[in-house]
């Protein structure tokens, strides 16, 4: 059976076993994201979808990619149900439905992509036409869920690629430039078995121009030195988070982070992760907080930990704070929702006495440079989350000579979610060329090269103290200059000269 004549087979199955394929293809595109980095699956997955779309409906094609994006979300964010379950208070059966519920909600943007892409189209377009166009909306959309309704860019299919050479591109157009190019891997592969002639010929040069380009770029540097390396410590303290907020272990936690400090004093830098201390800064400054600082200056290093504060108006943030040298704090701005705020708080206020999370008042920070001073150097901190966004990460660039992020994934569990938060941060240490040093309560922390390579990492849920060199480092690349906008608009300029072409 020739490449047309297969194409046409499978574009005629049942609307079941078309609704079947493009389930498996985004349940199959799991397996690309860290842990089991199978990365050719992030070609694989959307090239069986743009397959089917290829011969659909608007309405098909809406289903497919509905299809596609449950499959990928349900699989891929599963974990989500184990914060429901047990800190949620509503038991493991409505837990797997909420967090089904959410995956089903995110997979619309992939429907959406392809109802739009259809309609565009309508049944007109060149083959050239019609696979662009399902790139840049695939693209397009997927910028849209990072950042729509607060955002989830979770599982965008670039954070894939961090260790395949399309990571070379992650310094020029972001984690949404890497899922650009994928997509028109796919796409060129599906015009390679539809094309004829002298048009086969461009199918094939685009991979290789795609590859070959990121292979040129990988090893790149984008940055250069800004002072003498410095030594850093991250301390892991692995306390369950079951336990961290009862009372009686505040005092035992304290004095874990206190004595697994004190053997890295000769350290520049030393990092406690997110709410590492489990209680406000007001109540335990004087009797905990001061007598550290007082210990870090005289051995002229920097602390940096997180903590609960509290300001006038019952206003409670989630806080890095950094002693030593100087004293400042960084709030975290960007909040989960349900987790650290609840939106429509008076309509919701029952779901919120019911659910009982644990510190889930929290209030955004100010918008500005997320900057702290530690070690002599301007440092860009992240809190958990934060570090999902890209944009909001470059936004302490150029200043910020390294990044910090401080996460709790103890949340989660032993899951999915701990190796594709890693990933997530190894992507945003490409995309801005710096190191990114990344403490967390249970693992996994690890020292991260501006590369995106992992230079060194904790084991997860052990205690473990976290040392290496890091270079401050100053310039930006081309990514943290421009952010998303390059790569937005060149798809946006794309997906109009269609249009407009269309329409003629």
């Amino acid at each position: 059976m020739a490449a047309p004549e297969a194409v046409a087979y499978v574009t005629q199955f049942s609307p079941f076993w078309r609704s079947l394929l493009a389930f498996a293809a985004g349940s199959l595109s799991v397996l690309a994201f860290a842990p089991f980095s199978l990365h050719l699956l992030a070609v694989a997955g959307p090239f069986l979808l743009f397959l089917l779309w290829w011969g659909a409906s608007p309405v098909q094609a809406f289903r497919e990619g509905w299809l596609f994006g449950a499959g990928l979300m349900g699989f891929g964010v599963f974990w989500m149900h184990i914060s429901i379950d047990q800190f949620g208070n509503v038991g493991t059966l409505l837990a797997i439905v909420i967090t089904l519920l959410f995956a089903c909600m995110m997979a619309f943007y992939y429907g959406f992509a392809g109802w739009l892409a259809l309609k565009i189209l309508r049944k007109q377009g060149g083959l050239t036409a019609r696979l662009a166009l399902f790139c840049l909306l695939w693209t397009l959309f997927e910028w849209l869920r990072g950042w729509l309704f607060s955002g989830f860019p979770w599982l965008a299919l670039g954070y894939s690629q961090v260790d395949s050479i399309l990571a070379g591109w992650a310094p020029l157009f972001g984690v949404y430039g890497v899922t650009l190019a994928l997509t028109l891997g796919a796409a060129s592969l599906l015009g390679l078995l539809l094309g004829e002639g002298f048009r086969r010929l461009t199918f094939i040069l685009l991979p290789v121009m795609i590859w070959g380009g990121g292979f040129l770029l990988t090893g790149k540097q984008w940055t250069e030195s800004a002072g003498e390396s410095l030594t850093v410590s991250i301390i892991q303290g692995n306390v369950a988070q079951e336990h961290k907020w009862k009372r009686e272990n505040l005092q035992p936690t304290l004095d874990l982070y206190a004595n697994l400090t004190r053997q890295s004093w000769n350290s520049d830098l030393i990092i406690w992760p997110e709410t590492a201390v489990p209680s406000f800064v007001a109540q335990v400054d004087d009797p905990f907080l001061r007598p550290m600082e007082q210990e870090a200056r005289v051995n002229r290093s920097s602390l940096l930990l997180g903590i609960a504060d509290w300001k006038p108006g019952d206003k409670y943030y989630n806080a890095m704070i950094a002693l030593g040298t100087e004293r400042a704090v960084y709030h975290k701005r960007h909040l989960v929702p349900f987790g650290e705020f609840m939106p429509l708080k008076p309509l919701l206020q029952p779901l919120i006495d019911w659910l009982q999370i644990p510190m889930s008042d929290f209030s955004p920070g100010e918008a500005g440079k997320p900057l702290l001073r530690v070690a002599g150097y301007s440092a860009g901190i992240s809190i958990c989350y934060e570090d999902a966004f890209g944009a909001e990460v470059i936004a302490a660039l150029p200043e910020a000579a390294f990044l910090v992020n401080a996460s709790n994934d103890a949340w989660f569990g032993d899951s999915l979610a701990l190796p594709q938060h890693l990933e997530i941060a190894r992507m945003r240490a490409l995309e801005s060329g710096r190191y990114l040093l990344r403490s967390t309560n249970t693992g996994i922390s690890a020292i991260i090269a501006p590369d995106g390579r992992v230079a060194a990492r904790s084991p997860a849920f052990e205690q473990d103290v976290l040392t290496g060199l890091i270079m401050p480092l100053q310039g930006l690349t081309p990514y943290a200059r421009w952010g998303n906008w390059m790569i937005v608009c060149l798809a946006f300029i794309g997906l109009m000269t269609i249009a407009v072409a269309q329409r003629r």
